[in-house]
């Protein structure tokens, strides 16, 4: 495959976040510092429970697309108030909360082993999707979706406390692009000849080729390789077309992943997505058009051209627990609820199910066989 960067639109330089006295906003009724509250979109104090919306512009703007062809010079480490970054020494994830909260416990091990780290850059997100469930609704899907796991033993359901999530933004990259695809193909179509023994199927090759063009929107890469892929998957998707232009209110009380996984990696791991997804979109053409039964030899040479990206931050609210030495982790969509997680295995339990089911088809065996 190959990049055509031609074709990019004119250079776009993300705005700085200003730094604001009111973005550490205080509640006048108790002094407290006020946290982002996901129930009302606005900013809510832990300690009193007096809320305050978010001043927001006239027109409500998502995050800008930025061309990608410029990234070496959209090096934002402004974040609109002091930040700082500390690392688990137990885990190794590095979070982003702001300079003068606590962080005395990892968001995502639970280790109380986490130290500062003085004097390192953070990339400032260009836009938010904020939380629309707080921690009790996160821990309800939770409880509910646990319940579910038949095979899950009763001692790690105990250990698996719902109120023991924390809310995260996890940083992720989405590109837009134009693509181009040249692509050739065989395809078979079947055809049932006659015998005199009965019948028999038969294909018939041919071969094919085309181009096809695609706008691709908002592909997702998350900027965390804390997780494996499948983990992420389960709590897909997020409506990334609905985020809201950075303001540090949004990510206030919450602590913010610092992304491992850089813009020009991220952009590679997009173009093998955007691939995979543009090769069966390609396969699904070949058969519909061709009313086709086979398709092989697909091969395929893309260009992308006008390729933009955006950095944004994506709620989730992450627990763990250990259970026989081994920990296990859980996510749930801060936006649309669901719920992504391994549970570990009771093989007592598995083992009861397949002889209760073997028992089940050996009785029904008896039955259909048994002469009266």
């Amino acid at each position: 495959m190959s990049d055509d960067l031609m074709n990019s639109p004119a250079p776009q330089e993300p705005e700085m976040a200003k730094t604001k006295e009111e973005t550490d906003r205080k509640c006048p009724d108790c002094g407290g510092t006020m946290d982002f509250d996901p129930g009302t979109g606005g900013l809510s104090c832990p300690y009193c429970g007096h809320t305050e919306e978010i001043a927001a512009p006239k027109e409500q703007r998502a995050a800008r697309e930025l061309d990608f062809s410029q990234a070496e010079k959209t090096g934002n480490c402004n974040w609109g108030k002091a930040k700082k970054v500390v690392i688990c020494k137990s885990c190794g994830a590095e979070s982003v909360y702001d300079a003068l909260e606590i962080a005395n416990e990892c968001p995502y091990c639970g280790s109380n082993q986490v130290m500062e780290e003085k004097d390192k850059d953070t990339l400032a997100p260009g836009g938010v999707c904020p939380f629309k469930l707080d921690k009790k609704q996160a821990g309800a899907r939770f409880k509910n979706w646990l319940k579910h796991r038949w095979f899950c033993p009763k001692e790690a359901k105990e250990k698996a406390r719902p109120e023991a999530f924390k809310g995260v933004y996890l940083p992720a990259w989405t590109f837009d692009s134009e693509t181009s695809s040249r692509y050739r193909a065989r395809y078979g179509i079947d055809r049932v000849i006659k015998t005199k023994d009965g019948a028999r199927t038969e294909t018939d090759w041919y071969s094919t080729n085309g181009t096809y063009r695609e706008f691709i929107d908002d592909q997702v890469v998350f900027g965390s390789q804390r997780y494996d892929q499948a983990l992420l998957n389960q709590i897909q998707p997020f409506d990334t077309a609905h985020n809201l232009e950075y303001k540090p209110e949004y990510v206030a009380g919450f602590a913010a992943e610092r992304y491992s996984l850089g813009l020009k990696d991220a952009w590679e791991k997009a173009k093998d997505l955007i691939s995979r997804r543009l090769r069966s979109n390609v396969e699904q053409k070949i058969y519909r058009e061709k009313h086709a039964d086979h398709v092989s030899q697909l091969h395929m040479d893309t260009s992308f051209s006008s390729i933009t990206y955006k950095y944004l931050l994506l709620p989730v609210w992450i627990s763990s627990f250990t259970y026989q030495g081994k920990v296990y982790h859980f996510m749930v969509n801060g936006q649309t609820g669901r719920v992504g997680g391994r549970t570990p295995v009771s093989w007592i339990k598995v083992t009861l199910t397949v002889l209760s089911v073997a028992l089940f088809m050996a009785l029904i065996y008896y039955l259909n066989n048994s002469v009266f």
